[in-house]
């Protein structure tokens, strides 16, 4: 599922822009929902380092496991893989005259960011590059 043309869920989230105005913080709807970008390095999820879940800021999906996270030196939280195989979906991505591959979350898609071929090559050599604003993070039970 994690190639453009996902299958539908049975538990899509749907909501009018209204509502999502109303759900998400400003920063959170500019990028969520009309695929924004945050400014690199502004994220205090860059250097969350304990156990736990970055989920969909949106819809509360879990997206990223910790053990996936590691520092690409880029600004923006990066990971090397979904938390499953239904987490998010990639899109092409042909804005600003460049071809890139978008990242969205499956359950309500909200656009998280983008997914680059030079991660960590000992792992899966991909690099998602997702806004921090549009994640929350739960740590682990300890």
């Amino acid at each position: 599922m994690s190639k453009s043309q996902a299958a539908v869920r049975s538990d899509t989230i749907v909501k009018s822009d209204a509502e999502w105005r109303a759900l998400l913080g400003p920063e959170q709807y500019r990028i969520l929902r009309q695929h924004g970008t945050e400014r690199a390095g502004t994220s205090p999820l860059n250097h969350e380092t304990r156990q736990g879940t970055f989920a969909c800021a949106a819809c509360g999906e879990p997206l990223f496991g910790s053990e996936a996270k590691f520092e690409s030196g880029t600004g923006w939280p990066s990971f090397d893989k979904p938390a499953s195989t239904t987490a998010v979906s990639e899109h092409p991505d042909r804005s600003y005259f460049m071809v890139r591959t978008e990242v969205r979350c499956t359950r309500c898609d909200g656009h998280l960011g983008h997914v680059f071929p030079d991660g960590p090559r000992h792992t899966t050599g991909l690099r998602y590059c997702i806004n921090g604003a549009a994640l929350t993070f739960r740590p682990a039970d300890t």
